[in-house]
Formats: C-alpha cells, structure tokens, sequence
C-alpha cells in the first residue's frame, strides 16, 4: 500500500527486455536507505517487487500485464521515474490510498501554467473516466493528486510548484502515456452493487408451486 507522496525520481539504468516482460534496474538513493528483497516500490504508480539491488540501485521483474496496462513498456536508459517506497503502519496518510495497481493510462493533451500552478488535462477511456470525480483523488504516475474537472473525454488536475520539483509530471510532453490508478473506494462499491446481477437465480416458484399453494 502506497500513499502517492513521490520519495524520490529515480533514473533507469538498464533494461533487459524478454518476449512480453522485462527486467529493469533503476539508480536511486532514498527508497534503498531500508530495501530488503521482496520490498514493494511504486514506480511511475506501478508496485514492483525488488529481485535484486546494491547502494545505487535496485532491479524489479515487469510482467507482459503490466507492460500491456501501464506506460512501463516505453522506458528507456536514463528515463526519470517516480519512486515511493511501501508505507508503514505508522506512516501519515498524506495523499490517498494508493494500491500500485494501475487501471489504465491516459494521454497528457494540454498543459496552461496559471499564476504558480500548471493545469494539466489527461484523455482516458471511459472504463477509467467512469471512477474519477471532481474534488476525488487520482494517482497519475504514482502521484496523488486532486481531481480539478471531469468530463466525458478527459479530466484536469493542477500542479503546484512542489509537485513539479519532486515528480516527473511536468518533464512530459503533450502526447505523452501516464499511468492512472482510480480511487479505491468507488470500485468497491460498484463491485458490490452489482454483484449477482448478472447471474440467473431460480425463483422456485411454478405452475405447481401456484396450485399446491392455492393460487392456481
């Protein structure tokens, strides 16, 4: 579990792609101080488990469904990427909660810079649009952030000048994938109000029910 608070950019130092995966090795510093093998880091909003790390970096295994669901895929040596270790019991909850299970990505399709902030417009599927409300939370690229304006196509969030210094977000460009991770809360709820709707349920009740009964 992740909170969507970016520790640290990490550098991508290698890639080794095989025939729908890779493997990826990063160079980072703060999210190492405690790593041991089989930590969760949150990269680019992704959570990975560490194969492998040193003093300077750490190496993660990247499945072909997650190359399919996130922007992973696209990295390149020396790309920047946000990093954030798993929380602690104890840790403040100072974004939302952040899973690392990415929903889909969206495309950045405008970016206007206002007084100290920079608004940022993302397009996205309609399967991931659905769960995103005004004044909700959203993780774009592991990064917590707030829900500005929604529509039907796309939604907006503005980024503040400390966001801008400790993410990547405003390194992209126009055109550029981002990964989104929708809010919990309103999956669960859909989940749990369609739940059995689609499955067919023997009522009991027949022509014979109705005459045993007295009402045919």
């Amino acid at each position: 579990m992740f909170t969507g608070i970016i520790e640290e950019i990490g550098s991508v130092k290698a890639i080794m792609k095989s025939a729908k995966g890779a493997r990826i090795s990063i160079d980072a510093r703060k999210v190492l101080e405690d790593v041991k093998l089989g930590d969760s880091i949150c990269t680019n909003g992704v959570c990975l488990t560490v194969t492998d790390f040193s003093d300077s970096n750490f190496t993660v295994d990247v499945m072909a469904e997650t190359i399919r669901r996130s922007n992973l895929g696209v990295l390149s040596p020396g790309a920047k990427v946000n990093l954030e270790r798993a929380m602690k019991a104890s840790d403040r909850f100072g974004g939302h909660i952040v899973s690392g299970h990415i929903d889909g990505t969206g495309k950045i399709i405008d970016l206007q810079k206002e007084d100290n902030a920079v608004w940022v417009t993302i397009s996205a599927e309609s399967e991931v649009l659905k769960y995103i409300i005004s004044k909700g939370s959203i993780a774009i690229d592991g990064i917590s952030l707030t829900v500005a304006y929604v529509d039907d196509s796309s939604f907006k969030a503005s980024i503040i000048p400390h966001t801008k210094e400790e993410t990547t977000l405003l390194r992209k460009q126009v055109g550029d994938a981002v990964n989104l991770e929708c809010d919990l809360v309103g999956k669960y709820i859909e989940k749990l109000m369609n739940y059995g709707t689609d499955k067919h349920v023997e009522s009991g009740i027949d022509m014979d029910f109705l005459r045993n009964n007295g009402f045919a």
